[in-house]
């Protein structure tokens, strides 16, 4: 039996985030290519709803990426996705998820390998956990 590949999407801010993650592509970092990258605008757009629509899709982990504190392009964009996090984290163990499946981590446009290196440990943990019980299946 194959060992469980879990799908991840990756939410990553325009700015420094989806910068990081094309930098890490770029110098041929390894990281698992389960990871669906869904670039956004600003992690502070990152929505509840998003967030419960890719665990609805399939999705076993969602990992959420933006700027630095104090370094977004929009001035409190960041800030907002601490707060969107904690909110969602709060409703997906209401609906029986572990909320160690979403996961936000702060990634800046140089930081290739600390993108590559956080998706791969994200990746892992997930594993961990086995498979979303909610979400479409093949």
């Amino acid at each position: 039996m194959a060992e469980f590949e879990p799908k991840i999407v990756a939410f990553a801010c325009n700015w420094c985030s989806y910068a990081g993650a094309d930098l890490a592509g770029v110098s041929r970092m390894q990281y698992p290519p389960n990871t669906r990258t869904i670039r956004v605008m600003c992690s502070g757009r990152v929505s509840p709803g998003m967030i419960l629509k890719a665990f609805a899709s399939g999705a076993d982990g969602v990992y959420v990426s933006g700027c630095h504190i104090g370094d977004c392009h929009y001035g409190f964009g960041n800030r907002r996705a601490e707060e969107q996090i904690a909110k969602t984290r709060r409703l997906i163990e209401l609906l029986g998820l572990e909320p160690e499946r979403l996961h936000l981590e702060w990634v800046s446009a140089a930081e290739g390998a600390k993108f590559a290196d956080s998706v791969r440990g994200f990746v892992e943990k997930v594993k961990k956990l086995g498979r979303s019980p909610i979400g479409e299946r093949p």
